[in-house]
């Protein structure tokens, strides 16, 4: 399997905190020399690993933030 590249291109936010020192953040990353993309996954505390997580286009993170909007989270 090769190896997959990633740049953390910009630092959004931490979304939480785990017990065992891995954030969940918001960040923006570049893929394997591809456009950068929004991705929500955790990683550890120097960013050398990194759980599962998803990635979204700018078109998708504003339809995602349309039906955000739109919920009663209380």
């Amino acid at each position: 399997m090769p190896e997959i590249k990633y740049e953390v291109v910009e630092k959004i936010g931490i979304v939480s905190e785990g017990n065992n020192g891995w954030n969940k953040e918001l960040n923006r990353i570049k893929w394997n020399d591809r456009e950068p993309v929004l991705d929500i996954r955790t990683w550890s505390p120097d960013h050398e690993k990194m759980g599962k997580g998803i990635t979204i286009s700018n078109e998708e993170a504003k339809a995602l933030r349309d039906m955000l909007n739109a919920l009663d989270l209380g």
